[in-house]
């Protein structure tokens, strides 16, 4: 039917008509409106959070709580934000109906919020060292001079002959000098045993006896129940026990520039200055706010583009001290429920907590100069990150996730929390048995394209409890430690022991180690330690694959317990070999071992490991592999080419007699530059000639893993020769050309 265009053009109009009045009558959502923009700066005040009159962070955050139904963003201006307490965001201060609180720095902004208190006033006394008066309320621990850390002046070690420690204090008040301080109730006992460190203020000296501040000791001694499990030998009564590594804060020590000593009577402090330093002009810092941020109960926040500095972790200055048990958890309290399984240890104090956060992402963050941890996230905290941010000197940790009870309610979880793409550098300066990045018992967490250089422990730790009843059932599952880089880890010089790049506890079915490029962990010690890849106590249903493992002061993969299980060890690339994994059904295959170059497609992986990739040290050619080894003499079967055979964990040995020796001929002279000598522990080489054809380099004392010799010769044979009487026991000898 034809109708006319009028017709049309009325019904049209008739529709059109009855479709606005039901918009206007019906109910409508309308479309959000946009994002909220407040301003905070570190002179703000007021309400008005402009970018003409911002607010300070707490008026910012109070202002952006009376927004809802947008995303609403908190810009902070650059400058330094000086806090006598942390910022704290609540469950008041979360992202509503979908949307986020952002917390980010002002373009081109670069915000600091600092826990820092600057000393100012010093005189300089006629020898060479600068006072000045502590404010009141502020107990210097740390101080950072122009942004460079000093130490706390610190002696020598003292050795357990004379240093005996009970469980109720310790010998060597006299021969140590300590028993004439003019204030020793000030100092402080730095003890390192195995994996565990020790920080104990002097109570008191009577004769030759100092006794220690409580509960630190006692924390610290053997026969509470609590210290760890029964088996546990690493308190500071135990056989372990070798001595003090240095008693430190004391005037009397104080002999070494970029030293300082605190004096709590006089309440001063008194520095050495390194060369350059003129007082009258340095910025002089010392940590005093504990926590920056503390975000408790929240959701859907960000926080981008913020620096943390000057954070202070007052615990080891009171008299709880530090009774450090692993990874920088420390024991507390005088009292306690018994516990073996480390249910009830203590983290560091952290500059960043998020405690029971959802959904809460920290980004492109810079953690710096503190005294005490960079980022925990706890308390049940889940699908929540903290990425591509950096974390450099601080005293403990630099990031923990997670808790210590291994089958939490389903609200204290912590679940599908990422750790990625952070690069971590000089962390646990103080406390050296802290780790880079610690997880407790999580589940789908995601430790990822991270980068850690130079840290005294373990770099990345998953997993708790030694194997202990109430910790063999958990909820740690599927976790991915992937794609990270992790070199110069375990330093030898920080004295820590039985630990790796990569350490795991505990059964975490799903858990896969791969694509990790790991070089130089414990590399040059006096004793077999440090692995790489470290599966320890009851370590359980974990895939170590792809993975490239280079220059390890002991095994590149370690299982050793054989109830840990169902571990596989399959397509990694390393420079030694390592004993088959311990427990029913675990297996290595398909393993490129006892590398001297690394090929291609390892190099891929490594180069691309870490927050940026970056260069990889290439492994170098091993001219002693074709040669032939003779030895002087033969203790049992360990024959001298058990040196050649690229796996540091066999030895050689001669039997003990003058002028022992070992030695390879090459078959032809060819051009060495560099002799790796790696003893095999046990039965230490020590005090030896290393001879070639163009002459003789003598090493003093004992060899290392390895003692590492740059030589320029043609040489046909490399002879290892004691100077005198005892044992040529060798893991490796490696010869580069």
């Amino acid at each position: 039917m034809n109708r006319p265009m009028n017709a049309v053009r009325g019904t049209a109009a008739a529709i059109t008509a009855a479709a606005l009045a039901a918009l206007i009558s019906a109910p409508t959502a309308q479309a959000a409106p946009g994002a909220r923009t407040l301003y905070a700066a570190p002179d703000g005040r007021g309400t008005s959070c402009t970018v003409a009159r911002p607010c300070s962070p707490e008026g910012a955050r109070d202002q952006a709580r009376t927004e809802t139904g947008r995303d609403i963003r908190v810009l902070l201006k650059g400058g330094t934000y000086h806090l006598d307490a942390p910022l704290r965001l609540g469950a008041d201060d979360s992202g509503t109906d979908g949307h986020t609180v952002t917390w980010t720095a002002a373009p081109g902004a670069r915000p600091i919020l600092s826990g820092g208190r600057t000393l100012t006033g010093w005189t300089q006394n006629t020898d060479g060292t600068w006072t000045a008066e502590v404010p009141a309320g502020v107990t210097p621990r740390q101080l950072f001079v122009d942004g460079k850390r000093a130490t706390r002046a610190r002696g020598e070690a003292c050795a357990a002959s004379v240093c005996d420690a009970t469980k109720t204090g310790m010998t060597g008040a006299k021969a140590t000098g300590i028993a004439e301080w003019q204030r020793p109730t000030d100092a402080e006992a730095v003890i390192r045993v195995r994996w565990r460190n020790y920080h104990c203020r002097i109570a008191g000296v009577s004769g030759d006896l100092l006794t220690f501040a409580q509960p630190c000791w006692t924390n610290s001694a053997s026969g509470t129940n609590r210290t760890g499990p029964a088996w546990d030998t690493t308190t500071v009564d135990s056989t372990r026990y070798s001595g003090v590594a240095f008693f430190e804060n004391a005037p009397e020590l104080l002999d070494q520039p970029g030293e300082f000593v605190w004096n709590s009577e006089a309440r001063t402090v008194t520095y050495l200055p390194r060369k350059g330093e003129d007082m009258r002009r340095a910025q002089a810092i010392t940590p005093h706010t504990e926590q920056l941020l503390v975000v408790d109960g929240a959701h859907d926040v960000t926080v981008s583009g913020i620096g943390f500095a000057y954070a202070a972790y007052r615990r080891p200055g009171t008299d709880e001290g530090y009774a450090g048990m692993q990874a920088g958890l420390t024991l507390t309290g005088a009292t306690g429920p018994v516990d073996h399984a480390g249910r009830f240890y203590t983290k560091p104090s952290a500059a960043v907590t998020v405690r029971g956060g959802q959904h809460i992402s920290i980004e492109n963050a810079r953690f710096s100069h503190l005294g005490g941890a960079g980022a925990t996230l706890e308390a049940g905290t889940k699908d929540s990150s903290l990425t591509r941010s950096t974390f450099t000197d601080l005293s403990s940790g630099a990031v923990y996730v997670g808790d210590t009870e291994p089958m939490p309610s389903p609200t204290l979880a912590g679940e599908r929390n990422t750790i990625a793409y952070n690069t971590i550098t000089r962390s646990g300066v103080e406390y050296t048995d802290s780790v880079g990045i610690w997880a407790g018992y999580e589940a789908e967490l995601t430790v990822d394209h991270n980068s850690l250089d130079h840290l005294p422990y373990s770099g990345i730790s998953v997993g708790w409890g030694w194997n202990q009843p109430e910790s063999r059932k958990s909820v740690l599952r599927d976790n991915k430690v992937t794609n990270n880089r992790i070199t110069n880890v375990m330093e030898v010089a920080q004295q820590q022991h039985d630990g790796g790049a990569i350490y795991t506890q505990g059964a975490q079915p799903g858990t896969v180690v791969s694509g990790n490029y790991i070089n130089r962990s414990a590399f040059g010690n006096t004793e077999r330690d440090g692995n790489g890849i470290y599966l320890d106590e009851q370590s359980s249903h974990i895939t170590v694959e792809n993975n490239v493992i280079t220059r390890i002061g002991y095994k590149w993969v370690s299982n050793w317990a054989d109830y840990g299980i169902q571990n596989t060890a399959r397509g990694n690339w390393t420079d030694t070999a390592a004993p088959a994994l311990g427990g029913t059904g675990s297996v290595m295959t398909d393993n490129s071992t006892g590398l001297d170059r690394l090929p291609a497609e390892a190099l891929t992986v490594a180069a691309r490991a870490g927050a940026h990739g970056g260069p990889v040290e290439q492994l170098r050619t091993d001219l002693a592999r074709t040669g032939t080894a003779t030895q002087s003499s033969t203790e049992g079967t360990a024959g001298a080419a058990l040196a050649l055979d690229a796996d540091t964990n066999t030895d050689t040995r001669t039997l003990s007699e003058a002028g022992a020796w070992w030695q390879v001929d090459l078959g032809a002279t060819k051009h060495v530059r560099q002799i790796e000598i790696w003893n095999n522990s046990s039965t230490t080489t020590a005090d030896f000639d290393v001879i070639t054809d163009d002459g003789t380099v003598h090493v003093s004392g004992k060899a290392l893993r390895p003692t590492v010799l740059n030589v320029d010769s043609r040489t046909r044979t490399v002879k290892i020769a004691l100077s005198g009487t005892g044992r040529v026991a060798l893991s490796q000898v490696l010869i580069h050309p």
